[in-house]
């Protein structure tokens, strides 16, 4: 059983700070510095990042879970961070190659200029 709430709020504030150093986090180090147990600490961290992705939309701040990156992926998100936000009407284009690159870089910069400056 998690406790989402808790989970959620670690989460957060594990990206905040990294958005405030302007750096991103692969999923499996979020993972350790967030603290979330296996099984499946992936998938749970992709749950959780999808929440944090709505709760940002919804408030209308940049996407936080920019900062959230595959290692495997050419230094972006997975193709789920995209088809998400296709689904919600925020990207439209490609889950992968330049097209990907490009957007995710303009919200990561975003990311971190919003929680570098204006969050303590």
């Amino acid at each position: 059983m998690h406790d989402d709430e808790a989970e959620r709020q670690e989460l957060r504030r594990v990206l905040e700070a990294m958005a405030r150093e302007q750096t991103t986090v692969t999923y499996r180090d979020l993972c350790e510095l967030a603290a979330i147990p296996g099984p499946c600490r992936i998938q749970r961290i992709t749950e959780l990042l999808e929440q944090i992705i709505q709760e940002d939309l919804a408030a209308d701040r940049p996407l936080l879970a920019a900062v959230a990156i595959s290692r495997g992926h050419a230094g972006i998100p997975q193709r789920g961070f995209f088809q998400l936000l296709q689904s919600l009407g925020r990207y439209e284009g490609p889950d992968d190659g330049p097209d990907a690159a490009a957007f995710h870089r303009d919200e990561l910069e975003l990311a971190w200029a919003y929680w570098g400056c204006s969050q303590s």
